[in-house]
C-alpha cells in the first residue's frame, strides 16, 4: 500500500467536490426553474395542460437516471446535433428529473393553500394570474422548502451515477485513487465524509431559509 501516494492524490478527490457542487446546484436550479411553471400549471391549468405536463413528470420519474444519462448522452443529444460534455449532460438530465419531482412538490405546496386567498384576491380587482404571483405562489414557495431541502439530499446521492457517462465527481474519483494506490478504504472514506458533509451544509442552508421564512402558524416540517 503506498500511502504516500495517497496523500498525493487527495487534492484529485477534493476537485471532485466542485464537480458534485456543480451537478447538484445546476440540477436544482434547472429543477426549480422548470418544476415551479409546470407545478402552477398543473394546479390551475385546463385538463389538456394537465395531461401533457402529467406525461413528462410520468416519463422522468419513472425511468432510472442511468437510462436517461444514456440516452441523453448517446442518443437525444447527438441525434439534434449537440456535441455536449458528460458535465453538461448529466447536469440537463439531473435538471429535468429533479423538475418532475420540484413540480410534484409545488403542486402539493398550491394546493394546500386555501381557495378561499383566490377568492378574496378576486374581490380586490385581481386578476387570476395576478393572484396567483402574488398571493399563492410565494406562500408555496416557502411551503415547499423542507421537500426542496431532501430533493438536494437525493440529486447530492444521484449525481454519483454520473460516472457511468464519465463524470469524475467525488466518488469516482475516490474509486480511481483506490486502484491507482491499492489502498481501498480511506479513499471511500475520504469520500463519504466530504459527501456527508455536503449534505449536512446544504440542509442547514435549507433549515436557515425555512425558519427565517416561515409562515406563523404553519406547523414546522424541518
Amino acid at each position: 500500500m503506498n500511502y504516500i501516494s495517497l496523500i498525493e492524490y487527495l487534492p484529485y478527490i477534493f476537485e471532485g467536490l466542485l464537480w458534485s457542487l456543480a451537478l447538484v446546484l445546476g440540477g436544482l436550479g434547472i429543477g426549480f426553474t422548470i418544476g415551479l411553471p409546470i407545478g402552477t400549471m398543473i394546479t390551475y391549468g385546463d385538463k389538456y395542460t394537465k395531461f401533457i405536463l402529467n406525461v413528462y413528470i410520468w416519463i422522468f420519474r419513472s425511468t432510472p437516471l442511468i437510462v436517461l444519462l444514456f440516452l441523453f448522452y448517446w442518443g437525444v443529444f447527438p441525434n439534434i446535433g449537440l456535441k455536449l460534455s458528460p458535465l453538461i449532460t448529466s447536469i440537463i438530465v439531473l435538471g429535468l428529473r429533479s423538475g418532475a419531482y420540484q413540480s410534484e412538490i409545488f403542486r402539493g405546496a398550491l394546493e394546500s393553500i386555501d381557495e378561499g386567498q383566490i377568492l378574496a384576491a378576486y374581490s380586490l380587482g385581481m386578476s387570476k394570474i395576478q393572484a396567483i404571483i402574488s398571493i399563492t405562489i410565494p406562500q408555496a414557495l416557502r411551503i415547499s422548502i423542507p421537500s426542496l431541502s431532501n430533493e438536494y439530499a437525493i440529486l447530492l446521492k444521484d449525481s454519483a451515477i454520473c460516472f457511468t457517462i464519465g463524470v469524475l465527481e467525488v466518488l469516482t474519483r475516490a474509486r480511481i485513487v483506490s486502484i491507482a494506490t491499492g489502498i481501498a478504504l480511506i479513499p471511500y472514506l475520504i469520500a463519504g465524509i466530504i459527501l456527508m458533509m455536503m449534505t449536512y451544509i446544504g440542509l442547514k442552508f435549507f433549515h436557515t431559509v425555512y425558519k427565517k421564512t416561515v409562515i406563523p402558524g404553519l406547523i414546522e416540517g424541518i
